[in-house]
């Protein structure tokens, strides 16, 4: 086994009982969640529980995909398994800051809560959603997203794979218009247009919570979405721009790779970034948490 990155998840992939396995099997899971609930209360809850909607909540969301996320990195860490860089795709940025030591695990979730709460109320404020375009390149998803006055794209995936956020309004116009190109554009499970000029309220009131912050140095690499490059001295700029900056996800898993990394494990609940990677390129290893067992008998014994 070479150099392994730890890759956190976004919104999309959460789903009622994530978690629970973990928390049932692994102390150190079971310690996360704990020490979750201890801030948060009711969060073991709606990961075991919770419905769709209500886990379709960025309130909600973001809160337990971290405790679920940083659970399961613990799972691995206490079995032996160490990253030599992480990165997080949205809100998995967060919960890679936490791993990574740039801040401490507990500041992370109550950032994170906070993170879901702004995000949301910027969401409420306009009917927004987005899409995943599939078929078509980047150049050509741009030029369909200028045809309109708030259809932006925001998520470079991995090709053929660019997420779009835009009014409700004119996305199943610019869904057609992405048919008629020979491409599909596909609904996200999220309340909101993430990563675009919808969220720069959120945004800035992120910055201003980021500014009692104290960052530390952290002890592994972190990518960073919004330059798909490592984190300087400027945590609280890339974390709060982030928010309604495009995810460069694309590029920052081909600088990762190029560093050295050929060994990828996906922490959350579904294999997203897992067939994202693959997309990217097909020689590295890919894994994902969500066969746990797998990943502890084939990496941890390497």
């Amino acid at each position: 086994m070479g150099r392994i990155a730890f890759v956190f998840s976004g919104q999309g992939d959460q789903f009622s009982g994530m978690g629970k396995e973990l928390c049932e099997q692994y102390p150190a899971a079971r310690a996360v969640f704990d020490a979750c609930d201890g801030i948060r209360a009711g969060t073991s809850a709606q990961c075991f529980f919770g419905n769709d909607e209500e886990l379709k909540d960025t309130r909600n969301t973001q809160p337990c995909l971290f405790a679920m996320e940083l659970a399961a990195a613990s799972v691995l860490e206490e079995a032996g398994i160490r990253p030599a860089a992480v990165a997080g795709f949205s809100l998995g940025e967060v919960v890679a800051c936490a791993f990574s030591g740039i801040v401490d695990r507990e500041t992370g979730f109550r950032l994170v809560c906070r993170r879901g709460e702004l995000m949301q109320r910027a969401a409420e404020k306009q009917d927004t959603s987005m899409a995943a375009v599939v078929k078509l390149d980047g150049e050509k998803v741009k030029e369909l997203c200028s045809k309109y006055s708030a259809v932006y794209p925001v998520n470079f995936n991995c090709p053929g794979q660019i997420s779009v956020a835009g009014l409700s309004e004119q996305m199943a116009d610019f869904s057609a218009d992405v048919k008629l190109a020979g491409g599909r554009a596909l609904p996200i499970k999220v309340k909101g247009g993430f990563h675009s000029p919808f969220m720069n309220e959120a945004a800035a009131e992120f910055a201003a919570e980021l500014k009692n912050i104290d960052f530390k140095e952290g002890h592994l690499t972190l990518y960073s979405n919004k330059t798909a490059k490592p984190y300087g001295d400027n945590a609280a700029e890339l974390l709060s721009e982030q928010i309604c900056s495009p995810v460069l996800w694309e590029e920052l898993v081909c600088n990762m790779i190029e560093s050295g990394i050929d060994t990828f494990i996906e922490i959350g609940p579904g294999k997203t970034l897992t067939n994202m990677i693959k997309k990217i390129n097909a020689e590295v290893r890919v894994y994902s948490v969500s066969d746990i067992a797998s990943v502890l008998e084939e990496v941890a014994g390497c």
